[in-house]
């Protein structure tokens, strides 16, 4: 049998400048004889430091980017080249055991993704609480359910239903919530199951709660528009309409006259409900461009 037909399933592994981290990773995937059985992917984002060489000394499969395009870019890259129908991703900074990539492809035979959500013990970063709780509950509205771990880069795909979705995905580090909200809205059966994140290794994190505060709003707008356009312009269209019809009701009454201001809220909000349809039908068909 071709050996690339005999793996199980592809592990996608991201790496920017993890040349402390990368090393003592691919050694416990090398001695648990996971690549064996995984195609092992690793995808040098344009390090500067000495990540792709340490990579080239183990044998994984090593793809390059020129240069840095970001955390989303180097997965889009490696689901692309993978081989196998299931991929399965791995932070490369020394944060998750990869014995748990054995749990995601057993429940990958059941269900089109597979998320690992992260246990009370977990390592977190406490500054990033607060942005998170806010995309949580935006997530939540905007498919009417609760969310499992959004952002939980350990997780696993179908490679054909992530493949139909990847123009969607940014190319930074909102890959993994994007997806999330994708293939929930989409309806598709998520698996979680428990699992323990210990602290980085190497360098800090490239995500900066200052820095990227304002990437965390866009998103946020982004994710808005992308699934769900009509919870934003709905409640505006109904706003701006009410409060229009009570100005102006107002105004007939005590001078005699429709004032103008209420007219143009009124046609505002009628303008807004008739944008958010246009914008909900552009969202469906964009979502199922493949």
């Amino acid at each position: 049998m071709d050996q690339n037909h005999a793996f199980q399933a592809s592990v996608i592994i991201p790496a920017f400048n993890e040349e402390a981290g990368i090393g003592p990773l691919l050694d416990k995937i090398i001695s648990s004889g996971l690549n064996l059985k995984y195609e092992i992917i690793v995808v040098d984002d344009g390090s500067s430091d000495n990540t792709a060489n340490i990579i080239a000394g183990y044998p994984v499969r090593l793809l390059k980017h020129g240069t840095n395009k970001g955390y989303g870019a180097a997965l889009k890259t490696g689901i692309r080249k993978a081989k196998c129908d299931k991929v399965i991703m791995l932070d490369s900074d020394g944060q998750h055991d990869p014995g748990y990539v054995d749990t995601i492809y057993e429940l990958l035979a059941d269900s089109d993704m597979v998320i690992g959500e992260r246990d009370s013990q977990s390592h977190q970063v406490g500054s990033r609480k607060g942005g998170k709780w806010v995309i949580r509950k935006t997530g939540e509205m905007l498919v009417d359910q609760k969310l499992p771990d959004y952002n939980s880069g350990m997780r696993g795909f179908q490679r054909d239903l992530i493949l139909n979705l990847i123009h969607l995905m940014p190319n930074g580090f909102s890959f993994s919530t994007t997806s999330t909200l994708a293939f929930l809205k989409e309806g598709y059966s998520i698996a979680t199951f428990p699992i323990n994140v210990v602290e980085r290794v190497g360098r800090s994190s490239n995500v900066k709660f200052v820095k990227d505060g304002t990437k965390t709003l866009l998103l946020l707008f982004r994710i808005i528009m992308l699934f769900n356009p009509l919870k934003v312009f709905f409640p505006a269209s109904v706003f701006f309409t009410f409060i229009g019809l009570v100005w102006g009701v107002n105004g007939y009454f005590i001078f005699g006259r429709f004032p103008n201001s209420g007219t143009v809220m009124i046609s505002l909000g009628m303008f807004m409900f008739f944008f958010g349809l246009l914008a909900d039908q552009i969202a469906i068909l964009n979502r199922k461009k493949g």
